[in-house]
């Protein structure tokens, strides 16, 4: 058995399904991959590849790692983007890029994945020697699985993908992790939690890896405290329980500034407070608890006068059973007081923002788009994210996410054209579903092409162009009919131009993608630049 059939039967062993990617590697060019029954995807770019690894990992909490390989030089130097951006996003994925062959592996100016994506990967090797696949693959596969999930990086150099394996090949699949929290510290924590006047509870995406829906909504209801999330925890908890204050990010809710204003003590749990435009904005002079499985996040940005490291389902769980124990049955008494501020100041908000989510205007206000999907869309039933920029400002406050996992939250190196992969991606793990992204003109120009991977591949997604003809807020001016495109990619295709029109394009797009025909919305959209962003105290 040579190392490229040897890679193959460790994937099948790790419970790979899917190998993502782009020609030439030998995992594509031998069918190899296919030959042990993982299904193979050809991209149109390596970096939508990527995406779509991302998305299994992170929508299976971790437990489902997908592969991604492609060509040396070119196939590598396209990827890196891609893999940065799952480093960012904490995703976790194994890519195995091919290199040049041993004798030209540093020869200047050849790319060299062994230095160069060091700084975006948790761990990155050469595999050099066939004797250690079974150990480097190991190592790549434990270090994507434990502790805060990441990118993992082997680079094969092509001559040695042809190198026999001595013996016969032994692998067993590598073991996960769940550390838990210091007792005492939970003792600690669960005081001032039930000392505090108006605590707020921060759930971030670690709350998605561990699991921890069930304790966090058990901990926000026993103590009747609001529960915030970060974007990439957005689902962890359900966003029509009263509780809730939605996504913190770039544009928000009104309550959710609200109460971080009013707020006395903020509990993190499973985020890393991390200091972004797209994050939560903590005010000064809050007592500040943070909970994260990454030691490293603590004091990274934000200052905590308490701590706890642990896995974030096994620290709710803590939690959940020191506070019941000290109150013994008793309420709170606010729930109903929290309650009602919440919803009150929530449609004082939605009432300054109604105008533009039912506006006539033509071109078609992007934010009657996003109120018309609300509208068509069993949320209960989808799957959602968003492209960098406006598609993700206009689209996360006003989506209300009812069940885990349900949306994709990601911003924190905004790369444009992330969405569709993430989609694609989705659609394969939950064909049930409908599988939706939003993207502006510069994403849709970024890797708007990999539509055509949705159709050649039988994966009926929803993509929805909102096209307003400039990137961003820059002033510069895009042209093309995006709709002819998808439909000359095989695709099922509108131009959208009456907002009147809106939602009955929305119910034949899905109709289409439910005949398994994956649909392209073109909505031609006002240059709309108003977001909800926090207020001036809370900034």
């Amino acid at each position: 058995m040579d190392v490229n059939r040897a890679i193959a039967h460790i994937l099948k062993e790790e419970g790979v399904e899917y190998l993502f990617g782009f020609p030439s590697n030998p995992l594509f060019d031998t069918g190899a991959a296919e030959e042990v029954g993982i299904r193979t995807i050809i991209t149109r770019q390596e970096r939508t590849a990527v995406h779509m690894a991302d998305a299994i990992g992170r929508l299976t909490s971790g437990e489902g790692i997908a592969a991604f390989a492609c060509q040396h030089g070119p196939g590598t130097e396209n990827s890196i983007g891609a893999v940065a951006q799952a480093y960012g996003e904490s995703a976790p994925l194994v890519a195995i890029p091919a290199g040049y062959d041993e004798a030209k592996t540093d020869v200047d100016p050849k790319f060299n994945s062994l230095i160069n994506y060091q700084q975006v990967s948790k761990s990155t090797e050469q595999l050099t020697s066939p004797e250690a696949v079974g150990e480097t693959m190991r190592r790549a596969f434990s270090a994507a699985r434990n502790g805060r999930p990441r990118p993992a990086v082997v680079e094969v150099p092509k001559d040695v993908f042809y190198k026999d394996v001595p013996g016969e090949l032994d692998y067993q699949p590598t073991s996960s992790s769940r550390p838990g929290p210091d007792l005492d510290g939970v003792e600690e924590i669960a005081e001032v939690l039930l000392d505090a006047d108006r605590p707020v509870i921060f759930a971030g995406q670690g709350v998605h890896y561990a699991k921890g829906w069930e304790p966090l909504r058990e901990l926000a209801e026993t103590l009747e405290a609001p529960v915030a999330t970060s974007l990439n925890g957005k689902s962890a908890f359900p966003e029509t329980h009263p509780l809730s204050l939605g996504a913190a990010s770039k544009s928000e809710p009104g309550q959710l500034a609200h109460f971080v204003n009013e707020a006395d003590v903020i509990f993190g749990i499973g985020c890393s407070f991390t200091d972004t435009a797209y994050g939560l904005t903590v005010p000064e002079g809050k007592t500040i608890i943070h909970s994260t499985l990454d030691p490293t996040d603590v004091d990274k940005d934000v200052t905590s006068e308490y701590s706890l490291i642990g896995d974030a389902k096994l620290t709710l769980e803590a939690l959940v059973e020191e506070v019941d124990r000290r109150i013994d049955g008793d309420s709170r008494g606010r729930f109903d007081d929290v309650t009602d501020e919440i919803e009150s100041v929530r449609q004082e908000w939605l009432n300054e923002w109604r105008p533009k989510l039912n506006a006539d205007d033509v071109p078609i206000n992007p934010y009657r788009v996003i109120n018309e999907l609300t509208e068509v869309v069993d949320a209960e039933d989808a799957i959602i994210t968003h492209d960098a920029g406006n598609p993700r400002d206009f689209l996360a406050p006003f989506w209300q996410s009812t069940e885990p996992l349900s949306y994709i939250g990601w911003g924190k190196t905004t790369q444009l054209g992330y969405g569709l992969g993430l989609t694609i991606g989705a659609k394969l793990l939950h064909p049930e579903k409908l599988c939706i992204n939003l993207m502006g003109d510069g994403a849709i120009g970024m890797t708007g092409l990999d539509f055509e991977t949705a159709v050649r591949e039988d994966i009926p997604i929803l993509s929805i162009h909102l096209n307003n003809f400039e990137m961003a807020a820059y002033d510069t001016p895009f042209s093309g009919n995006f709709s002819e495109v998808g439909k000359a990619l095989g695709g099922y295709a509108e131009r959208v131009e009456d907002p009147d029109e809106v939602a009955p394009a929305l119910e034949r797009a899905i109709e289409k993608t439910e005949e398994g025909t994956p649909a392209l919305l073109e909505i031609i959209t006002s240059k709309e630049t108003e977001l909800s962003r926090p207020d001036l105290e809370y900034q």
